[in-house]
Formats: structure tokens, C-alpha cells, sequence
């Protein structure tokens, strides 16, 4: 299919202020939802987690309980990457007083928890999950449905689609030798309905992202945009790699890019850059192994499989492309 520089300029630009209103709307529609459990946002109200992004934050305490929530919107909304305005909003919903750690469990400094002074605690008689479930249902009614994972809050013509995910908040200390109470790398820990757990660190993805792309003078999302928008006209198009490759996948992958390659494509047509953008990546595909996700922390393919479905995508890319 041939693309045209017009094109693909269309495809690389940002959502509209309609979507960043749809951003904080959701932030407000789920911590409203919470406010009768006794949380307050002690007039702080909704902030940004970073600049120039969409990643709405809140802050919800229950001072009696000694209860503790941040909400923030995650995913390709909060990282301002989202090329389908149809998309969930998705909405992380930390428990952020009851959280799971990770130490050092060997060598010669060994951590534990006696050396931050936290404690175990017992669990609550309703899981946070079932307690954010019924509260979105008292207010929202039959249009939340309970998934794996989430919590889906129905759109209608007044508000998109959310995805609230109930979790706790993850602490990793291993790089902590100060035993300093602060010194962790946060994540979240998602609890699913089948007994999974899912560690993940959408924080650190926003952070990289927007550094990322203010040091390839806005060149990495844009990309990114545009590799999105293609996946989803080549799954129109009946390309079955793309099942295989998510658009998570995807951002994550050209994250891994140095920035003098996007800096040097900044001279050509975007058409032209595009095209040298998927021939690069096919030619680097020995180094998928050690490729981290967005958030620089974990590995991007799992196994030999993850990297051949990447490569499939790739190379159907490849014959998919055509510029004038």
C-alpha cells in the first residue's frame, strides 16, 4: 500500500485536547466512585504525573483507616501514543499503604523488612479489588463488567470507555544500601481473578517515553504513532502477525533506538524515514535479546518465539510500505 508524506504526518500527530479532557475525566469518574469508602484528595486534586503527557494523577486518603490511593491514567493514553480514539482509558489504582516488597537475598547485604520497620499486616475481610468492583457498581451500575485483570466501566455518550486496574503498590530495595524507606523503584503489583501476579512499571514508561522523545525532538512518539496506526490498517488488510505483536510491543521496541538514529531521520521525508526505520529494525534483529520494555527495566521478548513474532511483523511491515 502506498503512503504519502501527507499521510503519515496526519498519522504522527497527538491526540486532541477532546482527548486529554477524556483523560481526566476518567481520573475523576473512579476516585468520585471512591469518595463514599471515606477517601478525600485533601483539595489537592488531579495533577500530572508528567509533563506533557496525559498521565492524570490523584492522590485519596482515608486519614481514620490510615488508607492511601494514587490513581493515574497508564498506557498509550498516559503516554500520549494512542492512535485509536475508540481506545479503553486506562486507570492504575494503587494501594499505596499496603504494598509488596522485593530485597536482596544474597550476599553480603542482605535485606529484610526489620530494616525499613515495616510489617506484615492482616488482609482485609473484601480483597481492594472486590472493594473498587462494588463502589464503580454503586455508581456506574450495569455497565461495569469484572475482567481478569481490570475493571471495565462501560462508555456512553458522555464519557469513554475506562479501564480501572486495582493494585498495590511494589517496592524494589534492592538497590537500596542506605536503608532508606524512599529508595525503591515503584511499580505495581496486579493481582489477577486466576491467581496470577503481574509485576509492571507504567511510571518508569511515562518517565523514559517523554524523555525519550524530548531528546529525539519529538521524533520517537511520532514514529511510534505511526508503526501503531500501520499495525492496526495491516490487521484490516488480513496480515495474521499482527496478533502477535501488541502495540505495547511495538512502543517498547523503537524506545529501544538510540537517539542519534532518530536525529539523523529528522533530515529525511518521513516517508523515507519510515522506511529506514522498519529496514533498521529488521537488520538489528540479533540484539532483540536484550531489549528492555519502555520502562527500561524488564526484558521485552520472553523467549525465542516473542522475538520471531516480532520479526514476522516486521518483515510483512516491510511488504506492506510503500511510499510516493
Amino acid at each position: 500500500m502506498k503512503f504519502t508524506e501527507a499521510m503519515l504526518e496526519e498519522y504522527s500527530k497527538p491526540l486532541s485536547e477532546t482527548e486529554d479532557n477524556h483523560c481526566k475525566n476518567a481520573i475523576r469518574m473512579v476516585s468520585d466512585a471512591l469518595k463514599p469508602l471515606g477517601f478525600t484528595d485533601d483539595g489537592k486534586g488531579i495533577t500530572k504525573l508528567c509533563a506533557d503527557t496525559f498521565a492524570y494523577s490523584i492522590e485519596l486518603k482515608n486519614s481514620s483507616e490510615g488508607r492511601q490511593i494514587k490513581i493515574f491514567v497508564q498506557g498509550s493514553y498516559a503516554n500520549n501514543t494512542n492512535v485509536r480514539t475508540k481506545s479503553d482509558v486506562d486507570i492504575a489504582v494503587v494501594q499505596e499503604d499496603v504494598f509488596q516488597t522485593k530485597y536482596r537475598t544474597s550476599g553480603s547485604y542482605i535485606q529484610s523488612d526489620a530494616d525499613y520497620n515495616f510489617f506484615t499486616v492482616k488482609a482485609r475481610p473484601i480483597s481492594f479489588k472486590d472493594e473498587v468492583e462494588k463502589c464503580l457498581k454503586v455508581k456506574f451500575g450495569k455497565d461495569v463488567e469484572r475482567r481478569k485483570k481490570s475493571i471495565k466501566v462501560h462508555g456512553n455518550a458522555y464519557r469513554k470507555d475506562a479501564d480501572a486496574v486495582p493494585c498495590k503498590r511494589y517496592r524494589d530495595y534492592t538497590n537500596d544500601y542506605r536503608k532508606d524507606v524512599n529508595n525503591y523503584i515503584g511499580a505495581i503489583s496486579i493481582l489477577t481473578d486466576d491467581g496470577e501476579t503481574i509485576i509492571n512499571y507504567p511510571e518508569q514508561h511515562i518517565k523514559n517515553g517523554r524523555e525519550k522523545n524530548n531528546a529525539t525532538h519529538y521524533l520517537y512518539k511520532k514514529l511510534v504513532r505511526i508503526v501503531k496506526k500501520m499495525r492496526y490498517m495491516m490487521e484490516e488488510n488480513g496480515y495474521k502477525s499482527t496478533q502477535n505483536v501488541s502495540s505495547f510491543a511495538l512502543e517498547s521496541l523503537l524506545w529501544n533506538i538510540q537517539d542519534s538514529y532518530y536525529l539523523e531521520w529528522g533530515k529525511y521525508r518521513k516517508v523515507y524515514a519510515f522506511k529506514r526505520l522498519i529496514e533498521l529494525l529488521i537488520s538489528q534483529k540479533s540484539q532483540f535479546s536484550q531489549y528492555k520494555e519502555a520502562n527500561g527495566i524488564k526484558d521485552l521478548f520472553k523467549d525465542n518465539a516473542q522475538i520471531n513474532n516480532m520479526l514476522e511483523f516486521l518483515i510483512d511491515l516491510n511488504d506492506f510500505y510503500e511510499y510516493e
